[in-house]
């Protein structure tokens, strides 16, 4: 395959999405939410109130053409063919892994951008790719305690097979990472992996000093941003990191398709993580030898209408401004958080960082209500046409540090406002009458 620099987005142009208003703040969200289908939906109990972003963001309707225009005119396989529209499926595909890639500020993105069917896959690529070839018994790989199922297992897996060491950066008494005793806890420490957001109690991660550890202590540094990408703006290069995963269904994009960033030299040394077509060079009867980076570990056929989705919700948040979508967030977060916790009292534990001018945390509003079980309250929710996520949100290590076996979880994004804060509270005072 030839290393091609792919640069430009030929992606049919649909209608660009609905801008705010000139006042350089908040978004115009009603009118945001026309390019949302699912959005529009009326049932019985009026408009759907979708506040579980954190688990998949809904789809702008510029996505959903630009998924149906390739499938309409240009499907084919890409990288063999040499017929026209298998060139341009090729370059869609191409051209969306270089997105990918500017989005988060990679150095060569055309090289160090790995698609995956999402950041559980990308971590465990890295697991099984550079962990096994770089990790041995004894060897120290930093977590911490609130990470998601997907950056626990990987690493409980190797630590079983190979006898690698796992620790864990606490969580404080304010719901960010404890990072007081860091320095001793990375001491000998070969790989920190750590979220970037936590998708139970919407805590950033200072990742600066992290990474500013990581690196004295000679260790690598994996981050995911599966809840950080989609909502702040991202540069891999500002904090150093050596692998980075985000994934397309949370930032407006298709299911089955992720993100894996790594330094084109790790990519360069580690081994392949699937084996069959389109990874190799050459195949013999008595062995084989891989192709280039990144393609080297994308085997068999990609996920090319996906990579073309996922550009197209690159270029949707790009004209929005994610600068602008973090700062709506923000306020709405503080919004939810002091509503919740003015009008339910006593009834109600917030598990996350403060709000504020003195405050941040991302737009995740995780809480116990009374002592209803969280399942109860959202099927309650329900009826409401109220969409909230219930259970131990995969982070069953941090739900046992809060001492709840679940909680109820509202999450927000760029097409959510004050009024659906407000139906999620009307939803919330029919709980409590309900179960009483």
């Amino acid at each position: 395959m030839d290393n091609i620099n792919y640069t430009t987005n030929t992606i049919k142009d649909g209608a660009d999405p609905k801008l705010p208003s000139d006042d350089g703040n908040l978004l115009d969200v009603e009118s945001i939410k026309q390019d949302f289908p699912i959005l529009t939906r009326e049932t019985a109990g009026g408009r759907i109130r979708y506040l579980d972003s954190a688990s998949s963001s809904q789809k702008p309707v510029q996505v959903i053409q630009a998924m149906d225009d390739y499938y309409r005119s240009t499907h084919a396989n890409v990288h063999r063919g040499v017929y026209r529209i298998a060139e341009e499926a090729t370059h869609l595909y191409e051209s969306a892994r270089v997105a990918a890639g500017r989005l988060i500020g990679a150095s060569h993105p055309g090289q160090e951008i790995v698609f995956t069917k999402n950041v559980t896959e990308a971590i465990n690529l890295v697991a099984y790719t550079w962990g096994r070839a770089n990790l041995s018994r004894g060897d120290v790989v930093l977590l911490s305690e609130i990470e998601h199922h997907a950056n626990f297992v990987p690493w409980l897996m190797l630590a079983e097979e190979k006898g690698v060491e796992l620790r864990y950066i606490p969580m404080g008494k304010d719901y960010n990472l404890d990072l007081t005793n860091i320095e001793r806890l990375a001491d000998g420490a070969k790989l920190m992996a750590v979220t970037a957001a936590s998708n139970v109690l919407g805590s950033i991660t200072n990742l600066r000093t992290v990474s500013a550890v990581a690196k004295a202590a000679g260790a690598r540094l994996l981050v995911d941003g599966a809840q950080f990408v989609p909502h702040r703006l991202t540069d891999v290069k500002s904090i150093d990191a050596d692998f980075y995963g985000y994934t397309g269904h949370k930032l407006l994009g298709p299911t089955g398709i992720g993100i894996l960033y790594a330094k084109r030299e790790l990519l360069e040394e580690m081994p392949p993580f699937l084996g069959g077509g389109e990874m190799i060079a050459d195949v013999r009867l008595d062995g084989f030898s891989t192709t280039e980076i990144p393609w080297k570990f994308e085997a068999g056929t990609p996920p090319i209408a996906e990579a073309v989705g996922l550009h197209a919700a690159i270029d949707y948040l790009g004209k929005v401004g994610i600068d602008k979508i973090a700062k709506h967030e923000r306020a709405l977060t503080a919004y939810a958080v002091n509503k919740l916790e003015d009008h339910f009292g006593k009834d109600i534990t917030v598990f996350g960082p403060k709000t504020g001018s003195d405050g941040d945390r991302a737009g995740v509003v995780s809480f116990k209500f009374a002592d209803i079980h969280p399942h109860d309250v959202a099927q309650v929710l329900n009826e409401y046409d109220v969409c909230v996520r219930a259970g131990h949100h995969c982070a069953k290590p941090l739900m046992r540090c809060l001492q709840v076996p679940a909680t109820t979880r509202a999450s927000f994004y760029l097409y959510n406002d004050e009024q659906d804060v407000d139906a999620l509270i009307h939803a919330l005072d029919q709980v409590k009458k309900m179960f009483g």
